[in-house]
């Protein structure tokens, strides 16, 4: 009890000294701003990689911090693929991997083996991939190999679990436009991307559609070794792995694999402003246009540009001008989203009350405007690119991200130094290229809107950004 009075007696002196001796540095010297370190030096982690007689691709981080291993399986094969009358179609696919047994295991039997060993297991597709992932303990990783292997060799494609997974599907679709976020993005991909199958989501019909047969054919035409990218992290031994290899996937023949077919982008729709009405508090916001490729030399000077717009958070012009200096957004941002395959879009967005949605469509297309036309401060430009050089590092704090992310540089084709040399090409880029960019990748006049909220879309007031106004059909 003493010793707590005499600390509490003696605290205000303690403060007091400590004031003192900090005002005597001046306000310069005292600032974090003035901070000095040493340059940061970081490489990028190694992966093993290996190639099998079957042609195979197998990816390998050992790591034995925790007695726990991850495994990637993708296969290439995506929604490209699909006709637009069963569009939905690689996401069955994916799911019935996971849900429709495999081998001399049932539905239920693989359910029921994947709980006792404590192993999570999901499938998802995307655009030109499916993807499957599997979390467990090290001392099952025999056991997750042989079914792995009997997923992607012996699938079930069980009747009645295709057709659980339809129903859930279709009851999604259902729900789906109750969520503005997710509506108004699928309206502005429908806008730039018209009928190409990156407009295009899955409906009640063409989920429907979707028959057993579709399934067996696609993974008859697909899943072959040689079409197949299985990446490996966490604490398991390579040479007890080479031999479960051996056992479970080296006697699996390489088969003939049709390419991805991938068909171009035609004319993009003239602009529209796109007004879906809904009883909302709140307006979503969107503007978007074509972007660019991976393949694309600008992407750096557009990821540059990009931070400093609506992307560095509350370092960008448009969170400052909506949000910091009018408060009419919680929230706003822009992103380019870098295309594998085919042109990507531009988003920039926001929600705001219904009464200031025309104002902030001014002050969001006035941002970009100046993007074009005003060159950025060297102040501007130095804390963007050391914000994206210093964010690249923690891309790294994963070893399984390390390794999953290699799988897709090397199967979408990346140059084998995208990454080693990614902080440098970043470092490089200058006012003129962000000024460059901004006016060949950043145009309003090109510009979608979309609209989701308390909005009418025969207000005269939506005419004044030039575009015609079409109200999307939410049956």
């Amino acid at each position: 009890m003493i010793l707590r009075k005499l600390a509490f007696l003696l605290l205000p002196t303690a403060m007091l000294a400590f004031c003192l001796s900090g005002c005597s540095l001046s306000a310069s010297e005292a600032s974090p701003r003035n901070l000095t370190f040493a340059p940061l030096e970081f490489d990028v982690p190694e992966i093993v990689r290996e190639k099998r007689e079957n042609g195979l691709q197998l990816y390998l981080k050992p790591d034995h911090e925790l007695p726990l291993v991850r495994i990637t399986a993708m296969l290439g094969v995506g929604a490209i693929v699909e006709p637009p009358e069963k569009t939905g179609l690689a996401a069955i696919y994916a799911s019935l991997l996971r849900q429709g047994g495999a081998g001399d295991l049932s539905p239920d039997e693989m359910d029921e083996t994947l709980e006792q060993m404590a192993a999570n297991f999901s499938a998802n597709a995307d655009t030109y991939a499916v993807t499957l992932e599997l979390s467990l303990r090290a001392a099952d990783l025999d056991r997750a190999l042989e079914i792995l292997s009997q997923v992607l060799r012996r699938p079930r494609f069980d009747s009645t679990r295709l057709e659980i997974i339809k129903r859930r599907m279709q009851e999604e679709i259902r729900r789906r436009n109750d969520d503005p976020a997710q509506l108004s993005r699928h309206i502005l991909y429908r806008a730039l991307y018209g009928e190409h199958p990156l407009g295009l989501r899955p409906e009640m019909e063409t989920v429907n559609a979707v028959e057993r047969a579709d399934l067996v054919e696609l993974h008859r035409e697909y899943s072959h070794p040689n079409n197949l990218q299985i990446g490996i992290s966490g604490d398991f031994d390579p040479q007890q792995l080479e031999g479960l290899m051996t056992q479970y996937f080296d006697d699996w023949t390489s088969g003939s694999v049709a390419q991805l077919p991938i068909p171009p982008l035609g004319q993009t729709p003239a602009p529209a402003t796109w007004v879906a009405s809904k009883e909302l508090s709140q307006t979503t916001i969107l503007l978007g246009q074509i972007g660019l490729t991976k393949d694309n030399p600008d992407q750096y000077a557009v990821r540059v540009m990009n931070y400093l717009l609506g992307g560095g958070g509350f370092n960008s012009r448009l969170m400052r001008k909506i949000r910091s200096d009018r408060g009419l957004a919680y929230s706003v941002f822009s992103s380019y989203q870098v295309g594998r395959r085919l042109p990507g879009p531009f988003i920039a967005g926001c929600e705001t009350r219904p009464d200031a949605v025309e104002e902030v469509i001014e002050l969001m297309r006035q941002t970009m405007e100046e993007m074009r036309s005003d060159p950025v401060s060297l102040q501007e430009l130095k804390l963007a690119r050391e914000s994206l050089i210093n964010s690249f590092v923690f891309t790294f704090e994963d070893q399984h991200d390390v390794v999953t992310m290699t799988m897709r540089l090397d199967y979408y084709d990346y140059p084998a130094d995208y990454l080693s040399g990614y902080r440098d090409r970043i470092a490089a880029v200058t006012r003129e290229d962000v000024m460059q960019v901004a006016r060949r990748y950043l145009d309003p006049e090109r510009q979608a809107l979309v609209l989701v909220g308390d909005i009418d879309a025969d207000d005269p007031a939506l005419r004044r950004f030039g575009k015609p106004v079409r109200q999307f059909d939410q049956e």
